[in-house]
């Protein structure tokens, strides 16, 4: 089941939650960290929808509840933002020392300034994304500015910030006051991907604009048109991770390995459902895909259903076979359209004859070839559509042996 719960000590003696998405081969291609909104902890729909995501594409993420949110020990008031980015130190060296350190940090808004300075002291990252950051962090002080008197007078306030209360005392705003970003993104030496909706209601896109300005390249801005500060819409979550991933694959160097891709254990395929819905990862020694059902019957419709992935097999099996027989024959064979359909229908003459009415699966397969092929050639090549391994496979009787791994 992903993600895999963890705890791990910081360097202020205080334990931190974390929360590891591991692909389904859990072989990653690279190790990612996860820094959050202020408000927010690693159970954040953003959060968890884009790590997931990302696993989804063969990266590990780490994502971790800051000192005093979430499930992470202390207070609030026991943290600042300096706090979180030693806390982001203390999580890659747990990577480090466990699974590998990482090459991609991924910050959401105040996270997405702490990973941009966290970034220049973590030799390992090579690339940083953000969503929704602030180019000053002290922009933040908005969010509390009714306890700004009392933080002046008594040096701490209870403030509410989405709904919830939080303690912060006065060295929190003064840390924030202290960490321009402009000047220091001049140094930084690292690819940026910068993801900013224009409609976004806490922290404005002149934001991403000042930080991608100070920023070298390569750096790249995505606009997140119609998307909130908070990216409470699942699929601009699976939009940001599809992107920072594909993204990734340049910036990010990763060691090609000698053999399969996908570490499957001695299985030919590899099958995982977790969290919410039906979308279910799919690995083979050398892909990986997605399959899911449809969203009237609950799921999310992010790929192709089983009885897709069972008649896409027929298909591709069938066109396969006849472009071989046709090469080894030396025809004009330049395309071939394979139509399937999958239905239970009644079958009159049942091997069960109490039974008339029993129902059998049917595919029903139209082929349509392309190319300077004369009729014979034509009949021929459907004859051998029946041949492929998939069509005999179907049509054998077939023993499936289940057991507990």
């Amino acid at each position: 089941m992903n993600p895999q719960k963890l705890n791990f000590e910081n360097s202020r003696g205080f334990e931190l939650s974390a929360d590891l998405y591991l692909p389904l081969d859990e072989s990653p291609k690279y190790f990612a960290l996860f820094a959050h909104c202020f408000t927010c902890s690693k159970n954040f729909s953003a959060v968890r929808q884009i790590s997931r995501a990302l696993s989804n594409e063969g990266v590990g993420v780490l994502s971790l509840d800051f000192t005093g949110l979430g499930r992470s020990e202390g207070e609030l008031v026991d943290s600042s933002f300096s706090a979180n980015i030693t806390d982001l130190f203390d999580a890659a060296d747990y990577l480090s020392e466990h699974f590998k350190a990482p090459q991609l940090l991924v910050g959401h808004s105040l996270g997405g300034a702490a990973v941009l300075y966290a970034s220049a002291k973590l030799e390992s990252v090579e690339a940083i994304a953000t969503v929704g950051a602030p180019s000053y962090p002290a922009h933040v002080k908005h969010l509390f500015k009714d306890g700004l008197k009392e933080l002046e007078e008594k040096g701490s306030a209870e403030v509410h910030i989405g709904g919830r209360p939080f303690r912060i005392d006065k060295q929190f705003v003064d840390d924030l006051e202290q960490r321009p970003l402009s000047s220091f993104l001049k140094k930084l030496r690292k690819s940026l991907l910068i993801f900013h909706s224009p409609q976004d209601e806490i922290v404005d896109i002149e934001n991403a604009a000042e930080i991608y300005k100070a920023a070298f390249h390569p750096k790249s801005f995505i606009s997140l048109d119609g998307a909130s500060h908070m990216i409470n819409d699942d699929e601009d979550s699976k939009y940001i991770a599809q992107v920072i991933a594909s993204w990734g694959s340049r910036y990010v160097k990763v060691k090609q390995p000698d053999g399969p891709v996908n570490d499957l254990k001695g299985n030919q395929v590899l099958v995982r459902l977790s969290g919410q819905g039906f979308t279910t990862e799919v690995k083979t020694p050398y892909h990986h895909l997605i399959a899911d059902e449809p969203a009237e019957v609950g799921g999310a419709n992010l790929g192709p259903t089983p009885y897709d992935l069972l008649m896409s097999s027929l298909g591709t099996c069938t066109a396969m076979t006849m472009k071989m027989y046709a090469e080894r024959k030396k025809w004009k064979l330049s395309e071939v359209n394979v139509y399937l359909n999958f239905e239970n229908v009644h079958k009159e003459d049942a091997l069960n004859p109490d039974k008339p009415k029993s129902k059998v699966g049917q595919f029903t397969r139209l082929i349509k070839m392309e190319g300077t092929l004369d009729d014979t050639q034509r009949a021929r090549l459907m004859e051998i559509a029946d041949r492929c391994p998939v069509h005999r496979t179907l049509s054998e009787e077939i023993e499936i042996i289940t057991k507990p791994y």
